[in-house]
């Protein structure tokens, strides 16, 4: 690998680090009800608007004797799903065909202990902390293409008697998507006693984990402005984060799994975020709460969709077309909450239909990724071919240089006009280099995206006792103690790559002039810099590592071509009884 390419790998590093950036465009949804394709739709009742009080100072108490308490499963194609008659709550969404790395079960979408509460728990405050935990009555039906669970419970409230009943609507076929309503019904014909209410996520997004290193793993919290087309990333450095504005959506994210809650169209909502790292359980938890504002009259009914499962296009694309879903749900937009690699975001859809690609003739997902990385190679050879034409016609003029260094070592302004003259002379620009590869820098870019990111990866396995796992780092053995800055699991694919990397640096500088002074940069560029790429990427994940460390090797060989090749026309001009040194022009 040449100095420029590492340069340009150093800015893809730089960029992907500091976050992501601008995301691709996100169009507003357009939220139905609880609508099947028979058209079947939840009753929405609308009452003139009564003056109401504050639901923070209200004393809301459970009418009636408990029903069973026992939480019960609801089942579809794809996952298992866990309600909870206490709030009329969901404890756990089990996705059947998807594996938690760390424990081998079935990934659990939440991430919980038994302190915290549930998630899509109501409550009567706008940050999580009055739960309306009443154990529910419930009812079970079905329809061809629905199951169809309804919460009932009476509440009493300064005298006011109410209602409160929430359903839910689960296909029968492999969505991830299900909807839930929310109403409130006074039992008097009075106003409701309360101007708002909230409904929560709290749980943290699965699989399990230990640590969170950033972009090769996180936890995030996103939204879209309503009527915006923009993902926004929530920033909780201050551990909370309270959005006033409505939204088209809100989501908490991992890198493969997310849960999306869609509000109702024509509502008005606000938005709480927190963070939460000294749980003894999971070291960090994401949450957020969504507040229904301006609650009024004596009857009304909400209706969310609720998506949780992995963050593939396929299974969220299915929300933009009526007919591809049994809600009847039409342009969601649900793919705009996936992470790309930023502007490359359309390069990075190529790349992993050509990945997709070579896969299905040869079903492992590493020879994939070297196939692919054949291919760039092939398609940026006349690119990086001019530039290590350069960079070696350079390091032939190597004895030439450094008799102008000789001669004017003590007149550098006069040194730099003579190596101005030379390079001229050869017709090489010192520059000339540069360039092609700062054209591939959005093949960079968009690789660190698709190989960070593509879902397929997970658990994808490339060498047996190896490599089993491309989504994750390579492990070949685990220390009894702890390492600064690597911790006590030893990768090999980062070692390999910084010696790969080394080597390629010392092919590329080898007999290339350098100016009086700049020998510690060169040392730094050949040793410094690879040493501090293999802490940067000790955690990444092994596909990416795989691709870096397959471009270094046919980038050394392509260099040491390109060297042997200008050294047999430097042997051939002195033959000839040349003392300059003259190459072949390029096209």
């Amino acid at each position: 690998m040449d100095r420029n390419t590492i340069l340009a790998i150093i800015l893809t590093v730089i960029v992907i680090t500091v976050g992501m950036s601008v995301q691709t465009m996100f169009f507003p949804s357009e939220q139905q009800a609880f609508q099947t394709k028979e058209g079947e739709t939840a009753e929405t009742v609308e009452v003139p608007a009564v003056s109401s009080v504050n639901t923070d100072s209200l004393n809301i108490i459970a009418v009636g004797s408990n029903s069973d308490a026992k939480p019960f499963v609801v089942e579809n194609e794809v996952m298992v799903v866990t309600l909870d008659p206490k709030g009329a709550s969901v404890d756990s969404i089990v996705l059947k065909e998807h594996k938690d790395g760390k424990t081998g079960k079935e990934v659990d979408l939440f991430l919980k202990d038994s302190s915290d509460s549930n998630a899509l728990m109501m409550y009567a405050d706008s940050t999580g902390e009055k739960a309306i935990d009443a154990v529910f009555d419930y009812t079970i039906s079905e329809t061809d293409k629905l199951t169809v669970v309804k919460f009932s419970k009476e509440f009493e409230s300064n005298g006011k008697k109410f209602e409160i009943v929430r359903q839910y609507a689960f296909s029968k076929g492999s969505e991830y998507l299900f909807q839930t309503s929310v109403t409130f019904n006074s039992l008097d014909g009075s106003a409701l006693p309360m101007d708002h209410y909230t409904i929560g996520v709290e749980p943290q997004v699965g699989p399990t984990f230990q640590t969170l290193n950033g972009n090769y793993d996180y936890r995030r919290a996103y939204y879209s402005l309503d009527g915006k087309n923009s993902k926004k990333n929530v920033n909780l450095k201050k551990d909370y984060f309270l959005l006033e504005n409505n939204v088209d959506w809100v989501s908490t994210a991992g890198k493969y799994f997310s849960v999306v809650l869609v509000p109702q169209d024509g509502a008005n909502y606000s938005t709480y975020f927190a963070q939460n790292t000294d749980d003894a359980t999971v070291s960090q938890i994401n949450s957020f709460f969504m507040t229904r504002k301006g609650l009024s009259g004596s009857s009304i009914t909400d209706v969310y969709s609720v998506y949780g499962g992995p963050r593939i296009s396929e299974t969220l694309n299915r929300y933009d077309l009526a007919n591809d879903n049994v809600f009847g749900l039409s342009n969601l937009h649900l793919n705009k909450t996936m992470d790309t690699s930023s502007w490359f975001g359309w390069l990075e859809t190529i790349l992993k239909f050509v990945l997709n690609f070579f896969y299905k003739f040869i079903p492992n997902y590493g020879v994939a990724i070297i196939l692919l990385t054949l291919l760039i190679k092939l398609l940026v050879h006349p690119l990086t071919k001019k530039s290590m034409d350069s960079t070696a016609k350079m390091s032939a003029l190597g004895p030439k240089t450094k008799e102008l260094q000789e001669k004017y070592k003590d007149d550098p302004q006069q040194l730099n006009i003579a190596m101005s003259k030379l390079y001229k002379e050869e017709g090489i620009n010192p520059m000339g280099s540069c360039l092609p590869m700062l054209i591939q820098f959005p093949v960079l870019l968009a690789m660190y995206g698709l190989l960070n990111n593509h879902f397929e990866l997970r658990g994808a396995m490339f060498i047996p006792g190896w490599i089993t796992d491309l989504s994750v780092p390579e492990t070949i053995f685990t220390l009894p103690f702890y390492i600064p800055l690597i911790g006590n699991q030893i990768h090999l694919l980062p070692i390999l790559y910084t010696a790969s990397m080394i080597f390629s640096m010392k092919i590329t500088q080898s007999g290339q002039p350098s100016q009086p002074g700049q020998e510690s940069t060169m040392k730094f560029m050949t040793y410094g810099m690879p040493i501090i790429f293999f802490f940067v990427l000790y955690n990444a994940p092994s596909g990416l590592l795989l691709y870096w460390s397959v471009m270094n090797v046919l980038s050394v060989g392509q260099q040491i071509f390109v060297n042997n090749k200008k050294k047999a026309e430097i042997k051939a001009n002195k033959a000839d009884g040349s003392n300059t040194i003259k190459f072949k022009k390029n096209k």
